[in-house]
């Protein structure tokens, strides 16, 4: 039994990506769709980026962990926006088994990165309104980038176990991965192993991970709000409120749609895939957005950047009418 698995296993060269079960006049509004998405997730978040980087108002603890995010997004949107467009326009739609392998590992890595870190952002915003004359001792640069690597940290070490785990297993014969990237329960589905134990582990390990920053953001929030309710003036009430909002409102979109994707029954893979969708593609796209129509400070170095670019193309004008 041991060989066959083996044999299984070492047979997988590649996989089919089944993608969204639609018909091909669809694709090309499909691929369109995604590219107007990946196209904003660029724009939103390098440009966050650029105006964190560029901005010395920006340069405080937030928005250090604000720019991380945004890396973040960028990354694991890139692992999987490019090869899903592609796979509209091919009809093997295959990945090589290595490719699906390094897929897998690089969004595993900073999807439980981001978790993570919307926890540590979360510890942050409680300081600032909680304990905001001991902000800058609390929150010391040192702090903030030890904050930064423990997530990537916990994110690579997750990673490895769940990698480790999910592609040691023996595959049958069908190579065809009912989704738009290499996922955990899809590519179960095409094993040959008894996954009683597998799942167990795996769902330990997502325990372990989730939890956590659950925990963390929640409690987080008991603490605001309950100072915030304290704070006698509405003014002050309302600019309290809004410096949580946006994280309160990413943190909504992520672990809404993660949740939903988990507790979907394997016999609904189009509402899975709907829910992956949100999570790896709409939450990067809306992430800028909502931190930039909510913040003034990056409302104010928007304007800024844009003002300095426009100044400087007017000063570059005359010069090239000269030549």
């Amino acid at each position: 039994m041991g060989d066959r698995g083996a044999s299984n296993h070492s047979g997988v060269t590649d996989f089919i990506l089944v993608g969204f079960r639609v018909g091909p006049e669809l694709h090309l509004l499909l691929f369109l769709l995604f590219l107007l998405v990946y196209a904003m997730i660029l724009l939103g978040n390098i440009g966050m980026m650029t105006i964190i980087l560029t901005d010395p108002r920006l340069n405080t603890p937030m928005y250090f962990f604000l720019g991380n995010l945004s890396f973040i997004d960028l990354f694991y949107s890139s692992v999987v926006a490019p090869k899903a467009m592609s796979n509209f326009w091919t009809e093997s739609k295959s990945i090589s088994f290595a490719g699906c392998v390094t897929q897998f590992f690089l969004f595993t890595l900073f999807i439980v990165a981001e978790g993570f870190l919307l926890a540590a952002m979360a510890y942050d915003r409680f300081i600032a309104i909680c304990n905001p004359l001991l902000y800058s001792v609390h929150m010391s640069t040192r702090l903030c980038a030890q904050l930064v690597a423990g997530s990537y940290f916990c994110g690579c070490i997750s990673s490895v176990l769940q990698t480790s785990m999910t592609f040691t297993l023996s595959f049958c014969a069908s190579r065809a991965v009912d989704h738009f990237y290499c996922d955990t329960r899809p590519i179960q589905r095409l094993s040959c192993t008894d996954l009683f134990v597998h799942k167990i582990v795996s769902f330990s390990l997502s325990s372990i991970i989730i939890l956590p920053t659950v925990i963390v953001i929640v409690v987080s929030y008991m603490y605001i709000v309950s100072t915030v309710l304290k704070i006698r003036s509405t003014e002050g009430r309302k600019k309290a409120f809004s410096t949580c909002s946006s994280h309160l409102g990413v943190v909504s979109v992520l672990y809404g749609a993660v949740f939903f994707m988990y507790l979907t029954p394997n016999r609904f893979p189009e509402l899975s895939k709907l829910a992956s969708l949100c999570y790896s593609l709409v939450t990067p796209m809306l992430n800028p957005l909502i931190y930039s129509l909510r913040n003034k400070d990056v409302k104010d170095a928007l304007s800024k950047l844009l003002d300095k670019k426009k100044i400087h193309s007017l000063n570059v004008l005359p010069l090239s009418l000269m030549f």
